[in-house]
Parts: C-alpha cells; sequence; structure tokens
C-alpha cells in the first residue's frame, strides 16, 4: 500500500464512522440473516419510476415478475423489457384508490403464483399549490388511500399468505419526508408518515411468523413524481441507484433504509430541534408544483 492510499483511507474513516454512528441513531440497522433469494415477486407502481427499476434488475431467468400499474401501455413497455431479460411477466393494470379491488386482485395473482416477495412500490404525490389556501379534500383522501391505507391492507394479505409457506419479503415504499412536518405537503407526509408507523409495528408483529418487513424512506429521486416539483431537489438520484439500495436492503433485511444519506442527517436534526423553533423554520419554506400527468 502506498502512501497515498494509506492517507485516503485515513481521511475516509471519521466519514464512516458518521455514517455508522447515524444508521444507529436513526434505527436503519441490519438484521443478521439475509433474506432468500426471491424468485417470484410482485412490485406495485411498475409502469415506471423506481417500480420499473426494480423490476429491470431483478429480472433474469427463473425469475417471475408479476408487475401492477395504472397505465397500461407503459406497463406492457416494462414487461416487454423484462421478458427480454428472461424473466416470466404477467401485468396487472390497477388503481391502489380502489383498496378491495386491489386485495381482490393481491389473492388472484397469489393463488397463481404463490409470491416470495412483494414490493408495494405504487405511490402519489401532491402538495399545495401557493396559489390555494388549503389542499384539496379529494387529493388528500386519495393520498391516504394510495400511499397508506391500500399498501397497508396488501402488506397484510401478503403477510396472510407468506406465513402459511414458511415466510417472504415485504417492502413497503415511504419517503423521508415523512420525518418532517411539511406545512404545504399534510397530505402526502401524513400519509407516509402513517405508513412509517405502520411498518415498525407490523414488522415487530410479523417477524415470528418469518415474514420480513423493510420501509423504505427515499429523498429526491429522479422520476415523473420529483420533476412536478417547482424548485430545488437536493442530494437527487436515479431511479436505477433507489432501486439497487432497495434490492441490498431487502437483502439484508434491514427494518429501514433511508437514503441518500444527508436525509439520515436531516432526521436527525428534525428530532433535535425543539417544536417552536422547528415550526417556524418550516413557515418559511415555500413549494409548489405542475399538474399532475395522468
Amino acid at each position: 500500500m502506498n502512501e497515498t492510499t494509506a492517507n485516503m483511507r485515513t481521511r475516509r474513516q471519521p466519514l464512516r464512522r458518521a455514517r455508522h454512528i447515524l444508521t444507529r441513531l436513526t434505527g436503519s440497522t441490519r438484521n443478521r440473516d439475509s433474506a432468500p433469494v426471491p424468485r417470484k415477486i410482485l412490485i406495485t407502481g411498475a409502469s415506471g419510476g423506481i417500480g420499473k427499476a426494480l423490476a429491470l434488475r431483478y429480472a433474469g431467468p427463473g425469475k417471475t415478475l408479476v408487475l401492477w400499474g395504472r397505465n397500461a401501455t407503459r406497463l406492457e413497455d416494462a414487461a416487454a423489457a423484462c421478458r427480454q431479460r428472461g424473466a416470466r411477466v404477467h401485468i396487472r393494470e390497477t388503481d391502489l384508490a380502489n383498496g378491495h379491488a386491489a386485495l381482490r386482485a393481491y389473492r388472484e395473482d397469489d393463488t397463481a403464483t404463490p409470491f416470495d416477495t412483494v414490493i408495494l412500490c405504487a405511490g402519489l404525490s401532491d402538495m399545495k399549490r401557493m396559489a390555494d389556501k388549503t389542499e384539496r379534500p379529494e387529493t388528500v383522501l386519495e393520498l391516504g388511500l394510495v400511499n397508506y391505507a391500500t399498501p397497508a391492507a396488501l402488506t397484510m394479505a401478503a403477510a396472510d399468505r407468506m406465513q402459511q409457506r414458511g415466510g417472504g419479503s415485504i417492502a413497503l415504499i415511504g419517503s423521508a419526508g415523512a420525518n418532517h412536518d411539511l406545512p404545504f405537503a399534510a397530505g402526502y407526509g401524513g400519509s407516509k408518515a402513517g405508513l412509517a408507523r405502520f411498518a415498525s409495528s407490523a414488522r415487530i408483529a410479523l417477524a415470528p411468523l418469518g415474514v420480513r418487513l423493510t420501509l423504505i424512506a427515499p429523498g429526491f429521486v429522479d422520476t415523473a413524481m420529483s420533476r412536478r416539483i417547482v424548485g430545488p431537489t437536493p442530494f437527487l438520484i436515479t431511479a436505477d441507484a433507489a432501486a439497487s439500495r432497495i434490492i441490498t436492503a431487502l437483502k439484508r433485511d434491514l427494518p429501514e433504509v433511508v437514503f441518500p444519506w444527508p436525509f439520515l442527517v436531516l432526521r436527525l436534526i428534525d428530532r433535535l430541534t425543539p417544536r417552536p423553533l422547528r415550526e417556524a423554520v418550516m413557515r418559511r419554506i415555500s413549494a409548489d408544483q405542475r399538474p399532475r400527468e395522468h
């Protein structure tokens, strides 16, 4: 080892220690047991963004993928790309705003393809426009259904089937935004915060059944969702990079993963900041967005 290499490693040690401490403080700790290699996988929200990136990474010979999405054309495009990589693929056009229909669809698909891995990636993002006084009630309701209620129900539907087969892995895609009070996106932040509490509670309940549950809390990811935001999107990462981290988290059976790592720092700062100061800061933050694409 030359002197330059030794110096570089020495400089990296404090950063590695800091990241390790942040991980321990924020709960993103590693489980000693790794999950089995997934073979039969359900991915919701697979017509684009992180969901599509996950499908492409998982696709390969010996893999069966069931892909859900709202856009049939984009969903078929994702399926075709996965088939080219050797995977068996089935698709279903579905909207998680209809929770009862989603539960029926899950049970049908799981009967045909008993899933060992379920990744509930579908979600919506919305916020109050700067010109509006309040958030639209119908939008808040839709956010609650798609981001919290239906994924939570699907988690229990999946867990019930998995525990009968000896176990399985489930991932819920939350948001780093759930760790903060977002006055311009109370509906979105609240739905993701509810999902985070559900995930931490359900993980404890399901572990004795052999069902592993991981909460994924990404920051800004370069998808159609983040492109609607008018303004800065710090620490932006690609959908493929996010998919890689999600797959690693599932493999390691992490209870929670927050990325990129600066959002761990922001969560810790939020927890340590007195409420009056935190609220004063959040009141000064403004945000806006472009209309949602359907």
